[in-house]
């Protein structure tokens, strides 16, 4: 089969991974300059950045000022598990998965602290029922399925009275998506993904039910020194005033503040959500162009505008996940796209970052690529058979 020939515009950044993901337009490690290295986190200075970290997180997000926010260890995967060791067991609980990751925080909940636990899934490409859930229980799930490129479309169905607490995976979701802290009681993300930071931090938010249940819930499990959060029955409030529970990177903190003060630069959360959306709409509007490529989420109301799942539709290929590893190869060696395939526990097919700090302009370009890559793939297939 004929297909287009090879384009003459690449995207000038290739990076459309989705963790750790692009950095901010125009960076150079000289922004960096600033970084403390080689004092001490709990040095005055060290003390400060991490606390302009945390407020500068409050002031782009809009967190509620009564919002405790810390950052801790290991990533998102860090605060989520320090949310479920410290808060979960004083109900029952609600968990609930639509992919890879959302799936592990059941096997957490389940297999490791073995809690009395109501499990709601749905396959890759769709979205569990929210509405149908029970909201006097404590609900754990994500709000961006990274691996699943499937989202929640608001949080309209979570009620203003539930007795439960809410914990929320953002990771892929916050600074792209616009969350509605009124109804996330924990909240957590890495800065690694939408504003491109490195990796190894993770950031916990809590609202005050979040605090409450902190001050008067003591789990029956013993709880590692990573995850403590209270002492005496008492919030360390220490943690969300930038005194971290382990040593943090000044560097990758530096990083996270010249991120911070892009997006105020360029217009805050609305611009950042923008410049999202604008990415995901380009894909869209390719796979609506193509009848042998769509969009892993079902319903266009759940597509994600960060982590953009592609699956081929081409019913001559009949092994997709060799196809879509020959296409990202191919890409790959001609410099355009760096790490696209498909999370390994997701279904075959490709997953695009398309989070704030890329460019609508590399995005396209990619398109015109992929058309190349997937002609020239089918093309070998042909001449294969």
């Amino acid at each position: 089969m004929s297909g287009p020939a090879q384009p003459a515009k690449r995207p000038a950044n290739p990076r459309f991974s989705s963790g750790p993901c692009a950095k901010i337009p125009d960076f150079s490690l000289n922004l960096l300059a600033d970084a403390p290295l080689g004092r001490s986190h709990r040095a005055a200075v060290g003390k400060n950045k991490l606390l302009a970290a945390i407020e500068g997180t409050r002031e782009i997000l809009g967190v509620p000022s009564d919002y405790r926010i810390g950052i801790v260890p290991a990533s998102d995967t860090g605060a989520v598990e320090m949310a479920m060791w410290s808060l979960l067991g004083a109900r029952k609980v609600t968990m609930v998965a639509w992919e890879s990751f959302g799936a592990g925080w059941v096997t957490d909940a389940v297999k490791q602290l073995k809690l009395d636990a109501d499990v709601r899934t749905a396959d890759y490409g769709h979205i569990v029922d929210m509405a149908a859930i029970d909201y006097d229980t404590d609900v754990v799930f994500t709000w961006n399925g990274t691996t699943s490129g499937v989202r929640m479309p608001n949080g309209d169905m979570i009620p203003d009275d539930r007795a439960g607490l809410t914990i929320c995976d953002a990771t892929s979701a916050a600074f792209a998506m616009d969350l509605p802290w009124d109804k996330l009681d924990v909240t957590t993300f890495s800065w690694q993904k939408v504003m491109g930071g490195e990796a190894a931090h993770g950031i916990l938010i809590l609202s005050p039910r979040a605090v409450e249940r902190l001050e008067s819930y003591t789990p029956e499990w013993p709880m590692p020194k990573i995850f403590r959060m209270t002492k005496g029955g008492k919030l360390i409030e220490g943690i969300f005033k930038g005194e971290t529970i382990n040593t943090p990177s000044m560097l990758a903190v530096e990083d996270y503040l010249v991120a911070l003060d892009w997006a105020r630069r360029i217009g805050g959360l609305d611009a950042l959500i923008a410049r999202s959306e604008a990415n995901a709409a380009v894909i869209a509007e390719f796979c609506a162009a193509h009848d042998w490529i769509a969009n892993l989420a079902e319903d266009p109301a759940t597509a994600s505008n960060t982590s953009v799942c592609l699956k081929f539709t081409d019913p001559a290929i009949t092994d997709g996940a060799a196809f879509a590893k020959a296409v990202a190869k191919r890409l790959e060696k001609e410099g355009v796209a760096f790490d696209i395939g498909a999370y390994r526990d997701a279904p075959a097919g490709l997953r695009i970052w398309c989070g704030a700090t890329v460019e609508t302009s590399d995005v396209a370009a990619l398109m015109d690529w992929l058309d190349w890559a997937y002609h020239a793939e089918r093309a070998a297939l042909a001449d294969a058979a």
